[in-house]
């Protein structure tokens, strides 16, 4: 009998998702649309924000007209927050968000999860990060013992590739050819005294 393992997920980028305090009712039903969308959802917690919280987190927008309302609407109750993982996690959850008016969403897309559970602008339902930076900064705000790798991208990727894995990858390819075994996983074991 042959035991089928599945292969080994690498969640390449993750995101920042939170249902807002009005459609907390509305959690399992959301968390079913996230995962049928193809997200992994790597963590979750359920907490309430003191206005102070609420005003670090959403420190971007401090100054502007709807701040007040914003940290008052989400201190107003439980929220839930997950962490979401797949490849290019931060710009699929916005397009499933869709527009942050609810009311122009229903408009322009109306299967996004703003037009489906939101009411208005401000309470919109969901939050979802703007990029991978805004991501990185607000999972460590809500989940501070959560162990964030960086993901190397563009040059930092290039140089760690040729600092790192091609010299270890050419090393034992070149070692593999100069000893030509017959079962080539055979040359990695350990021989023994």
């Amino acid at each position: 009998m042959e035991i089928l393992m599945p292969e080994p997920q690498i969640y390449v980028e993750r995101t920042l998702a939170i249902i807002k305090p009005d459609v907390i009712d509305k959690e399992e039903e959301i968390e079913d649309l996230i995962l049928r969308s193809g997200f992994h959802i790597i963590q979750k917690r359920k907490l309430q924000l003191s206005p102070e919280q609420c005003s670090n987190f959403y420190g971007e927008q401090f100054g502007k007209v709807f701040f007040p309302n914003l940290t008052a609407y989400m201190s107003s109750g439980p929220i839930v927050a997950m962490v979401l993982a797949r490849n290019c996690a931060v710009s699929y959850w916005k397009e499933l968000l869709g527009p942050s008016n609810s009311l122009r969403a229903r408009r322009t897309h109306p299967h996004s999860l703003r037009a489906l559970y939101g009411t208005d602008e401000l309470r919109n339902a969901l939050h979802g990060s703007l990029s991978i930076s805004s991501a990185e900064r607000e999972i460590r705000f809500i989940f501070p013992e959560a162990i964030l790798e960086p993901v190397p991208t563009g040059q930092r990727a290039r140089d760690y590739l040729n600092l790192y894995v091609k010299p270890t990858l050419l090393a034992g390819l070149t070692a593999l050819c100069k000893e030509k075994p017959a079962d080539p996983m055979y040359a990695f074991q350990k021989k023994k005294p």
